[in-house]
Parts: structure tokens; C-alpha cells; sequence
């Protein structure tokens, strides 16, 4: 049912940042702001795919989800109601903050906030980056990907393939390390999920893929420049061949920024495990990774 990553909401007392954060560094354009004060930022025709809200602190607030239409977002809902999760349909104003027909949200068995959306409004505008980049490469496969802690690896794949209809890509074994990898269309993953040795639940990362090669080495540059820590050095992955680097962002949590990812065919793509998630590079640069946690208050 689910088609692609639509978007992703962050709640942040840094979401000023963001308005320079965004287009200076990431070449993301700034799309306004939202009732609340929130900033938007856009990768391509969509009106905006990344809403940073006004918050106390850092954490997640919502992964947004495209379904086709409000027939799939019904069926979808209805299988996980019928898991024994509660679910709620979306009011017109949240539809008109999230520029969508609809949406259907509820939390998963790990407390993050999913919605499943339709009719995400694209505008006919063109989009202008923040800085002089190639673009992004999103389209059908959407914003990127996001990757998640989760409190039990086990029930969360179950859960995510039984429930919400993800397809397996592939694992990832290497000494603690244990990930699984998901795709929905043509994006090697679109979510990842990972456990914690405190078995935390934690939002890890966000990729977001650019269309250009240079433009990952022009953002390196100016992560060096501005003295924003690279968290992972340049590398690429062993499981979907991005080449990429990771970086904190001003809300605490990592962004992955790639190129030249993987693409899948669903009835051809045989899973596999890999035991390493990296071939070359992707060294940590910190000891100790922040990661967000969740909001107890969902953003409106």
C-alpha cells in the first residue's frame, strides 16, 4: 500500500536554524513557515517535504507516508487496527498544514508516529535550491529514507512487513550491529530499523539523496567550513552503494547526504545479509551519537 516517504516533522528549539541550515548547507529551498512558526523546506515540486516545528526539545514528531489513494489509506489503517492499535483519522486543518487530501496516524508498537497520507499538493512554482546544487533525487521514490531504534528488533520487522507492508531489502550483521533495510518502490530502503544496546527508541538518521556526486563533496566542504561536526566520514555502503557522509544538523539528529543509490526491482530483488554495513570509509567520528527521541505531545 505504502508508495513512498512523503515527509518528515522534527520538533526543535533550534528550528531557526533551519532556516539558514536548510538552504545554506543542504541546498534545500525555504517554503515559509507554518501557524506555529514552523520552518519548511522543500527538495523538489512538492510544497515541502521537511517541517521543523517550534519545540522544548529535540524529538520526532511524525513520518508521513504516501498511499495512493483514501481507499489504500483506509485498508492500510484497517490492518492496523485490526493489529490492536488505536488509529486516527486526520481534521482539515492538520490536512492543510501537511499540504495533503488526508491522512490516517497512529503509533507503532515502539511509540513512533506514522501517517498515512494521500494527495500530497505539489506546486507548479519550480523549485529553487538554497545554493547551487544538481537537485534532489526523490520523484516516485520520494524524501529518502529514515532509519529507527526500535525497542524489539524482532516485533518491530514483524510488524513493519506483516502490518504495514513493507518489503525486506536486505540485513546487515556486523559484531552488535543488527539492521534491517525495507524498500516500497524502487529506493533500495526507504526505512531501516536497528536496535539500541539500552534498547532505546530513537529516531538515528534521515538520507536525503542529491543527483550529482560533487554536490556531496560541496556539502562536505561546507560542513569543514562552518564548523558543523561530520559525524561518519565519506564512505560508501555495502547494501545499497551510497556513496555519503553523515552530519549532526542543528535539531541533534543525523543526516545522511548521498549519491548514487541502489535501485530495486521488487519482483526480481532476492534479499541478502551482508556483514558489514560499509565496503570503504564511513568511519565514525564521534564516540557517542545523539539521536532523537520522541515527543510526548504529537506536533499539530
Amino acid at each position: 500500500m505504502i508508495k513512498s516517504l512523503a515527509y518528515l516533522g522534527v520538533n526543535s528549539p533550534e528550528y531557526k536554524a533551519w532556516e539558514t541550515f536548510g538552504p545554506e548547507v543542504l541546498g534545500l529551498q525555504h517554503a515559509g513557515h507554518g501557524p506555529d512558526g514552523a520552518v519548511r523546506l522543500r527538495l523538489d515540486d512538492a510544497a515541502y517535504r521537511i517541517t521543523i516545528h517550534p519545540g522544548e526539545r529535540n524529538a520526532i514528531a511524525y513520518i508521513g507516508w504516501n498511499v495512493k489513494d483514501e481507499a489504500d489509506a483506509k485498508t492500510a489503517a484497517e490492518r492496523v487496527l485490526a493489529h490492536g492499535i488505536e488509529v486516527t483519522r486526520s481534521r482539515s486543518e492538520e490536512n492543510a498544514q501537511r499540504k495533503v487530501e488526508g491522512f490516517y496516524w497512529f503509533h507503532d508498537p515502539s511509540g513512533f508516529r506514522h501517517e498515512l497520507s494521500w494527495g500530497q499538493v505539489h506546486t507548479v512554482t519550480p523549485f529553487h535550491p538554497g545554493r547551487g546544487i544538481s537537485g534532489f533525487r526523490t520523484a516516485e521514490q520520494g524524501l529518502g529514507h529514515v532509519v529507527l531504534a526500535v525497542a524489539d528488533l524482532e516485533q518491530g520487522d514483524r510488524f513493519y512487513r506483516e502490518v504495514m507492508g513493507f518489503h525486506q531489502s536486505d540485513t546487515v550483521r556486523d559484531a552488535s550491529l543488527e539492521a534491517h533495510f525495507y524498500h516500497v518502490n524502487g529506493r533500495h530502503h526507504s526505512l531501516a530499523i536497528s536496535s539500541l544496546p539500552t534498547r532505546q527508541v530513537a529516531f538515528l538518521h534521515l538520507m536525503i539523496e542529491v543527483n550529482s556526486l560533487n554536490d556531496v563533496g560541496a556539502a562536505h566542504d561546507m560542513c569543514e567550513q562552518r564548523g558543523i561536526p561530520i559525524t561518519t566520514t565519506l564512505g560508501r555502503h555495502s547494501n545499497d552503494h551510497m556513496i555519503s557522509f553523515y552530519m549532526y544538523t542543528p535539531s541533534g539528529f543525523r543526516l545522511e547526504y548521498g549519491w548514487g543509490g541502489l535501485d530495486v526491482d521488487q519482483d526480481l530483488w532476492v534479499p541478502r545479509t551482508y556483514d558489514k554495513p560499509s565496503s570503504w570509509g564511513h568511519r565514525r567520528q564521534h564516540k557517542e551519537l545523539t539521536a532523537l527521541m520522541m515527543d510526548d505531545a504529537p506536533a499539530a
